[in-house]
């Protein structure tokens, strides 16, 4: 299960964004050709209204990719040592050679576990030699210098991985990945480090999938497509309402946010099945705008 767990982590693609995100060949030029930064943020607001984005960069403009030239999907980042916009990005892991994201990270966490479970079997097994080493009851062999030495880097490596996964499945109880845990996303109304949070169990089964007898198996058991994600912007959270109450007194006096705030009925489609709520939003805007 090491060597499986391992080897998926290795040699699993990391998922890239669909050519939904991708700006048209028309969109492009405009794009290209505009000098204003407003401007150009107007080229990518009305291409993202067909797209379940939801997310901004901290100052509120569009997330796009100059390099991939595309919409950055919710959670999707740059990956400048893999050159490509990967979903999910959790980050990129020298160890693996392999950026860790939507398509891997739950065979990384397995590798995690597994790797642990190792050291800890191979600990285990020198300890009696290890006591015997220290109690002088080993035979003078050349062996006690690699009993000495697979005890410490077995114990070592068993410690260092147990605070690596003790995090990570910290990580996954609130739904954050190792970027988002530095740096909260935004959303329409501001930083949140929880805002795709759906309480533990949810969020455990968004990595690992509903089939519980997948979760230990290096099989692909995700939830989702890596493009969308439900969030936790429901009216039945206590909390929730005066972000309600407080997106509502945005849109009275005409700040309208740049994207639409995303309902968990909705955020659970793949890509969303009907269009007509987006454009419907998007020719709000345009009507607040021509306003001002």
């Amino acid at each position: 299960m090491f060597v499986w767990s391992y080897w998926m982590t290795i040699f699993t693609s990391p998922a890239s964004p669909s050519k939904e995100f991708c700006l048209s060949n028309s969109e492009k030029e405009r794009y290209e050709k505009e000098f204003s930064q407003e401007r150009q943020q107007e080229i990518l607001r009305r291409a993202a209204r067909d797209l379940p984005v939801y997310t901004t960069a901290a100052s509120k403009t569009v997330r796009y990719c100059e390099r991939c030239q595309l919409i950055k999907p919710d959670r999707a980042h740059h990956c400048s040592a893999c050159d490509m916009c990967v979903l999910k990005m959790d980050h990129h892991c020298p160890w693996v050679n392999n950026c860790v994201g939507f398509s891997n990270y739950k065979f990384f966490l397995l590798f995690l576990l597994y790797s642990l479970l190792y050291c800890l079997f191979v600990a285990t097994t020198v300890l009696q030699y290890f006591i015997k080493f220290w109690t002088n009851e080993l035979s003078d062999t050349r062996a006690k210098f690699h009993i000495l030495f697979l005890f410490f880097v077995s114990t070592m490596f068993f410690i260092s991985v147990l605070s690596l996964l003790s995090y990570h499945c910290w990580l996954v109880g609130k739904n954050r990945t190792t970027i988002e845990s530095f740096r909260a996303p935004t959303f329409s109304y501001g930083p949140d480090g929880n805002g795709f949070s759906l309480g533990c169990s949810k969020n455990w089964r968004q990595v690992f999938g509903d089939e519980k007898k997948y979760w230990l198996l290096p099989i692909f058991s995700s939830q989702g497509d890596g493009c969308s994600f439900p969030t936790r912007l429901v009216g039945t959270d206590p909390e929730q309402a005066s972000v309600s109450n407080h997106s509502e007194n945005t849109r009275s006096i005409g700040s309208n946010p740049p994207f639409p705030i995303k309902p968990l009925s909705e955020s659970k489609n793949r890509l969303l099945d009907s269009e007509s709520q987006w454009l419907e939003n998007g020719s709000e805007e345009g009507v607040i705008r021509s306003g001002l």
